[in-house]
C-alpha cells in the first residue's frame, strides 16, 4: 500500500514547502516586470519551465528546504530580470532575441527569410488565412516579429514611402 501513497507522515510539510513557493514564485513575478508573462520569448519561457520545476519539486523532496528551494527560484528571476535589463541595449539584445524578418514584399515570399525563421510556405499560407489575408498581392509587409507573432501590413495601409517601424525590419 504505500507503493501507492507513500508515508503520509511528512505531507503536511509538503504542503506547506508547496505553498511557500508558490507565494514566493507569484510575489517575485508580481515584482517583476508585466512583460514577463504577455510576451514569451526564449528566456521567458526558460524561466517560466524552471519557476515551474522548482515549485513542483522542491516540495517532494525530502533533501531540499524550503529555503533551497527558495534561493533557488529567486535566483533564477534574478538573472531573468537582469537579461530584461540587458535586453535594453541593442548589442546585448541581438543575443537574446531574434530579429524580425520579413516574409513577404510586396506581395512576394522572402524564400531566405521564410527559412530563416523555421517556416514553410504552407506554414506562411496558413497563418495568412487565419489573419483574413486570401491573396498575398494583399499584403504590403508580413513580418515575423521577435515574440513570432506575424504583423501584416496591408496594400493601401502604406503609402508610397516605407513607414519608419518597416524600416527597421532586417
Amino acid at each position: 500500500m504505500t507503493e501507492l501513497i507513500g508515508h503520509v507522515r511528512g505531507l503536511e510539510w509538503v504542503s506547506v514547502k508547496a505553498l511557500l513557493l508558490y507565494l514566493t514564485a507569484v510575489f517575485a513575478f508580481r515584482l517583476g516586470e508585466r512583460r514577463t508573462l504577455a510576451e514569451m520569448s526564449a528566456f521567458d519561457f526558460v524561466a517560466a519551465v524552471a519557476v515551474g520545476a522548482i515549485v513542483g519539486r522542491v516540495p517532494n523532496s525530502d533533501t531540499t528546504s524550503y529555503l533551497a528551494g527558495a534561493i533557488t527560484l529567486l535566483t533564477v528571476l534574478l538573472c531573468h530580470g537582469i537579461i530584461s535589463r540587458l535586453r535594453q541595449f541593442p548589442k546585448m539584445a541581438t543575443f537574446f532575441d531574434h530579429p524580425p524578418r520579413i516574409l513577404v514584399s510586396k506581395g512576394k515570399v522572402v524564400a531566405s527569410e521564410l527559412r530563416k525563421s523555421g517556416l514553410t510556405e504552407h506554414d506562411l499560407h496558413g497563418i495568412l488565412r487565419e489573419r483574413g489575408l486570401l491573396d498575398l498581392e494583399e499584403a504590403q509587409l508580413v513580418i515575423f516579429e521577435q515574440r513570432g507573432k506575424i504583423s501584416i501590413i496591408r496594400r493601401g495601409d502604406l503609402d508610397q514611402r516605407e513607414g519608419a517601424l518597416a524600416r527597421e525590419v532586417h
